[in-house]
């Protein structure tokens, strides 16, 4: 990441920076002014000036994001502070933190040095639910990084990132949690970019077998091994799905094993599976031109699943974690898989194509059984599979499904954390089981237009062991933004990536 963010124990006042960026808070409703922060009584004690009076004349509130910029006219080393809202007092919360430091950042983005004392604001703050200082650290240093995020490696004059360094001040008794945290949101935020740099890059340049390569790059001297199965591997191994869906395309398929094994004999095993469609026109069930334009994110839960693997090894997490990466090319041509063929997965179950635009669920199935070969304690599948996902919950909320409610408890717990909103949806296979059945085969892979995501999440069931604990978190809406949102630009957006790090943390 090219932005570096370090933590020092400094005031305000002895600070030597661009910019200078401290806290205040949206007042009690009975108040006329909005309350400071101590760095940002410091800095108005400093400037000899009433800061309140001040930003109440330029209209800031104090809501989360937003922004007043003060000059200091030589007072202070810093030319200019930067004040931001991070809401109600009482009510500061680590995703309110996040989204105000992105906002930070990008406004600092003609400054060269920044200088923040945000997360001890909040850790202070009259907030009756308490913000830990590694907390709230963790989500000013995501915050900070992801809203410096652009994506220009296919521009051919990139607009240059001015802001290259940031300084966290600290409280000298908490310098060293302050250091701890930042270890771990360095790795969370590298994840997250990551994941957002595979799904923007366009599609010409990760089809299978180049994304299987790029994969081996992105963990090379990190422990993690990596086995790429090619088109003969899967074919002898009866990967149905994947030969079926990616045998349209004149790149083959692969699956590509990720194996983080940490030291300890008796480590919890999870495996992590990510639906890795590189580019998706539908196939045969070719798609509107309009509904293409984005589906180079197809592959964001293999993407997700590449990055939270690499967290988990540089983070030296005691627990053992495989990825599982389902890569194929959806095209339609004179060799691609027909509406009403019939398709043999991995371990026997056949499957009636009924819609070839419903192709991730087949690669996936694969996938599934792959991982339940395994016998791990948890799997979790990440994939953008449905649009019904998105019509149930627009684009920012993510669907989890689970056979196993301790699990399904964690993965929400944890999408808390993030500031990743998680909703729970019933695998209810009683209401809805009767519409798997094929025609002539055992499964058909679409139904009717009602319930499709439900419907999706009990196909896949299908394909996981017995007792396995399983869950499917499907991010079809989640997974890109149309608009520049609260932690980034437009694009690929790095959900849920920092939830299953904090998942795989919690564990």
């Amino acid at each position: 990441m090219p932005l570096s963010i370090d933590a020092r124990a400094l005031s305000v006042t002895e600070v030597d920076a661009d910019l200078l960026a401290v806290a205040a808070f949206r007042a009690p409703q009975d108040a006329e002014e909005v309350v400071l922060s101590a760095a940002a009584a410091q800095v108005a004690e400093a400037l000899d000036l009433d800061l309140t009076a001040e930003l109440a004349a330029v209209g800031f509130d104090g809501a989360v994001g937003a922004l007043a910029r003060i000059p200091t006219r030589g007072a202070l080393s810093v030319p200019t502070v930067l004040v931001v809202g991070l809401g109600s007092v009482g009510e500061v919360r680590p995703e309110r933190l996040r989204r105000a430091a992105a906002k930070v950042a990008g406004a600092s983005s003609r400054s060269s040095r920044l200088a923040a004392a945000l997360h001890g604001a909040a850790a202070a703050a009259p907030n009756a639910a308490g913000v830990e200082v590694d907390a709230a650290v963790r989500a000013v240093a995501e915050g900070l990084w992801l809203g410096s995020y652009r994506f220009v490696d296919y521009r051919r004059d990139p607009t240059p990132q001015d802001l290259e360094s940031v300084l966290l001040l600290a409280d000298p008794a908490e310098l060293e949690v302050v250091e701890s945290a930042l270890v771990v949101a360095r790795v969370s935020a590298a994840a997250t970019l990551l994941a957002r740099d595979l799904v923007n890059t366009p599609p010409q340049d990760k089809r299978p077998p180049a994304l299987a390569e790029r994969v081996r790059d992105e963990l090379e001297g990190t422990g993690v091994e990596v086995e790429v199965l090619d088109e003969q591997a899967l074919a002898d191994g009866g990967y149905g799905g994947l030969i079926g869906v990616g045998q349209g395309s004149s790149a083959p398929p692969r699956l590509v094993v990720l194996s983080y094994r940490p030291p300890q004999e008796d480590a919890e095993h999870v495996v992590l599976v990510g639906k890795g469609i590189t580019f998706d026109t539908g196939g045969i069930s070719l798609k509107p031109s309009g509904a293409m334009e984005t589906m180079k994110m197809d592959m964001a839960g293999a993407a997700t699943v590449l990055a939270v693997v690499r967290a988990a090894a540089q983070l030296n997490l005691p627990i053992r974690v495989t990825g599982l990466l389902a890569l194929a090319e959806n095209m339609p041509s004179g060799t691609a898989t027909r509406v009403s063929d019939v398709l043999t997965l991995k371990g026997g179950t056949t499957v009636e194509v009924i819609n070839t635009d419903a192709e991730g669920r087949l690669v996936l199935g694969d996938a599934l059984v792959h991982a339940s070969e395994l016998e791990p304690d948890a799997i979790v599948d990440v994939a953008t599979l449905t649009g019904a996902a998105v019509v149930a919950l627009g684009e920012r909320i993510g669907v989890l499904m689970a056979s196993h409610d301790g699990l399904a408890d964690e993965l929400l717990a944890a999408s808390g954390v993030a500031g990743e909103p998680l909703w729970r949806l019933p695998l209810a296979s009683e209401q809805y089981g009767d519409r798997l059945k094929g025609s002539i085969a055992d499964l058909r892979n679409a139904g009717s237009r009602s319930a499709g995501t439900i419907f999706a999440g009990l196909f896949l069931h299908r394909f996981v062991g017995e007792g396995i604990a399983w869950a499917h978190l499907d991010i079809a809406g989640v997974a890109w933004s149309e608009e520049s949102a609260a932690l980034g630009p437009k694009g690929g957006t790095g959900v849920p990536v920092r939830t299953l790090i904090d998942w795989l943390l919690a564990r």
